[in-house]
C-alpha cells in the first residue's frame, strides 16, 4: 500500500475480533520485525516484546480487575465527539458512542453511583477474541544520554509503537493500543503472570486480530 494512504487509513481496531481467523505467525514476526528496525535514541534498542498466543494465558491476563478512575472519566468527556460530524470538524479527539451513558457526562462522579452501578462498571481488559497480545516492554534503569526523564527513550518506544501499527495495517490486521495494562496495580499482575523481571517496565500491549466486518489481506 502506498505509505502516505496506509498513514492515513489506520486506525485503533476497537472492534470485536473474530475468534475464527487467527492470526498466522508469520504476520506477527513481520509485525515484530517491523518494531524492531524501529529508530530509537543512541541506537539504545531499549525494548523487548513479549508475545502472547496462548488462549488461556491471553483469558487470565483479560480476567485482570482494574479500578475505574473518576479523574479519567472527567477528563475523557473532554476528548468525545458525539457524532460522526462532529468528530469530522473538531478534527481531534475520539467518537462517545463508544462508551457507556454514564461516562458521557462532563460531571461524573464515582460517589453518584450506586453500589450496583459500580459493580456493573468495573472494568476489565478488553481482550475478548484477540488472537495475540503484544508487551512492549522497556528497562527505566536505562536512558539515553542528557535526557532528563528519558524523554528521547518514550519518544522511540513511540517509534517503535507506529511501526508496528503501520504493519499491522499493512496486513489488514486489527491492533488495539491498551495502556491500562501498564498502570499499577494492572502491571504487576501481568508482570507475574508473564513471568517478565521485577526491573522492566512495560510501555504499552497491542491486542491484535481480524476484524468480524473484514476481510483479511492475503
Amino acid at each position: 500500500m502506498e505509505l502516505l494512504t496506509l498513514i492515513r487509513e489506520r486506525r485503533s481496531q476497537r472492534a470485536p475480533y473474530d475468534p475464527r481467523r487467527p492470526v498466522d505467525k508469520e504476520s506477527v514476526r513481520q509485525i515484530i520485525e517491523a518494531g524492531r528496525w524501529a529508530p530509537t535514541a543512541h541506537n539504545m534498542q531499549n525494548f523487548e516484546i513479549v508475545v502472547v498466543d496462548d488462549r488461556a494465558v491471553l483469558d487470565a491476563i483479560a480476567g485482570i480487575g482494574f479500578s475505574l478512575s473518576e479523574v479519567f472519566v472527567r477528563e475523557n468527556y473532554r476528548h468525545l465527539s458525539f457524532s460522526e460530524e462532529e468528530l469530522a470538524k473538531k478534527k481531534v479527539g475520539i467518537l462517545g458512542s463508544m462508551f457507556p451513558p454514564s461516562m458521557r457526562k462532563p460531571d461524573f462522579r464515582l460517589s453518584d453511583l450506586t453500589d450496583e452501578e459500580k459493580k456493573s462498571m468495573a472494568s476489565r481488559v478488553p481482550l475478548g477474541s484477540s488472537a495475540a497480545l503484544l508487551v512492549v516492554t522497556y528497562d527505566p534503569r536505562q536512558r539515553a544520554p542528557a535526557s532528563e526523564g528519558d524523554f528521547l527513550g518514550i519518544m522511540s518506544l513511540g517509534c517503535v509503537m507506529e511501526n508496528m501499527w503501520l504493519m499491522a495495517s499493512s496486513l489488514g490486521i486489527g491492533l488495539h493500543i491498551l495502556s491500562s495494562l501498564a498502570a499499577d496495580p494492572v502491571e504487576g499482575e501481568l508482570k507475574r503472570l508473564l513471568a517478565i523481571p521485577g526491573h522492566l517496565k512495560v510501555a504499552f500491549t497491542c491486542r491484535l486480530g481480524i476484524r468480524s466486518s473484514t476481510r483479511a489481506r492475503t
